[in-house]
């Protein structure tokens, strides 16, 4: 694409990142721009079959920096499926190995506790919170927000596809996903990469068990609740026919209709803080990728030093005279001749071994640095979110069932008071 006819005008990387507080200080798209999803909306493929509609979801970009050049507009609306979020999210999951992604929000529905489905209101308002907080996630990591492809996602109406799709990542993704159907057995893993990867393993498990306890809970929760409209009811018609303890019942009845509908706005709460709790799920799977990309250079590495080895074992041969095949079948050495040019191949292809294995040393140290910076901003982020979330999510229970209780107070205070 041309640069006349791109909106990125220009393309900035960040300083040298050594550390976490390095990174923290960076510049960032987001403290330029003001990036969110204000609406969604539901659109026909030309059908009616139901499975032939789609929703798509408007990104609202403003620039908040009145002297920033590096988007073309300073205010731009577009909008994007969520099949478009998964090519810009794969995209820089293949162009930025050393980076652990933000992820999606779940494409379909996870850890569910009543019946949905991706087409209810209430998922796909969800879904545009957590598509707006990948958008933000992006936006202020200093390695990833200045991407071009990024940049024409937020704002490129015609034509990004095809962009995104011209870059290449596409082999690149299926080239990786063949190297990782290879199972990778390491000769001497990187322990502290071991580490991270095994502890994003149970974190990943921690998460989804807490996931689905959580959904069995409010499941019976919910179900627990509203039997309570039952109570409501029960003494609504009984106070009709009592003239002294009428009031009181009627009373208890609308409190026992509180408790019935009081799980609904805890159950809405619960589902945002869950969310929240998917994200780190899907940032552990994400922090695992991480530590398998550093495996596959690693491999490598290991791979280009085993054909070292194996050429320096082959010219020995070839220098004993021992090479040819009929050398080694009927115990002959090879002309002088054929030893020189033996020798000297094999020097040669010596020589780019070794060039080799300084790229690929080269490689996996540049990639090390980047990927434990990573890591540890990773880690920070990681435990200020999850404490903020279970913190929420316990308060959460105790506000409710303060709210119960003082229903149960209140209904015990209206039988005591009757006559």
């Amino acid at each position: 694409m041309s640069e006349q006819h791109s909106p990125v005008k220009a393309s900035r990387s960040p300083s040298v990142i050594e550390t976490a507080e390095d990174f923290e200080n960076q510049d960032t798209l987001l403290k330029h721009v003001d990036i969110s999803i204000v609406e969604s909306e539901k659109r026909a493929n030309g059908t009616l079959h139901v499975r032939d509609h789609y929703t798509v979801y408007l990104i609202d970009l403003k620039v908040t920096d009145v002297d920033y050049k590096l988007v073309q507009s300073k205010i731009s609306t577009i909008w994007r499926r969520y099949t478009e979020f998964e090519q810009i999210h794969d995209y820089l999951q293949v162009t930025y190995p050393h980076v652990i992604i933000p992820p999606l929000p779940e494409k379909r529905v996870l850890y569910a506790w009543r019946k949905s489905d991706t087409t209810d209101p209430e998922f796909v308002e969800r879904r545009r919170a957590g598509l707006e907080n990948f958008l933000l996630r992006v936006a202020s990591h200093p390695r990833l927000c200045f991407d071009d492809q990024f940049i024409n996602f937020l704002q490129q109406e015609h034509g990004w596809r095809e962009t995104i799709t011209d870059s290449g990542y596409i082999l690149q993704a299926e080239n990786k996903l063949k190297s990782l159907s290879v199972s990778i057995r390491l000769r001497k893993p990187d322990p502290e990469i071991e580490s991270v990867k095994n502890y994003g393993k149970q974190l990943e498990t921690n998460l989804g068990n807490f996931l689905y306890t959580r959904s069995k809970i409010i499941e019976k929760n919910y179900s627990l609740c509203k039997l309570h409209a039952n109570y409501g009811k029960l003494f609504s018609e009984w106070s009709v026919i009592e003239k002294d303890m009428g009031d009181g019942l009627q009373k208890a009845g609308h409190y026992f209709d509180s408790i019935a509908d009081s799980i609904d706005s805890v159950a809405e709460d619960e589902e945002q803080l869950a969310d929240q709790l998917k994200e780190y799920l899907f940032y552990a799977g994400a922090l695992q990728q991480l530590c398998t990309n550093h495996e596959t250079l690693q491999r490598a590495l290991e791979n280009a030093q085993d054909t070292l080895n194996n050429r320096i074992s082959e010219r020995s041969r070839a220098a004993a005279g021992k090479s040819g095949l009929m050398s080694r079948l009927f115990g002959t050495t090879d002309p002088d001749i054929v030893r020189d040019q033996s020798t000297r191949a094999l020097d040669a292809k010596i020589l780019a071994d070794k060039d080799n294995i300084e790229k690929a040393k080269t490689d996996l140290e540049d990639f090390t640095k980047k990927a434990l910076v990573e890591i540890e901003h990773f880690q920070k982020q990681k435990d200020k979110d999850l404490h903020e979330s279970l913190v929420s999510f316990i308060t959460l229970q105790v506000k409710a069932a303060k709210k119960n209780l003082q229903a149960w107070i209140q209904i015990k205070e209206c039988l005591q008071n009757m006559p």
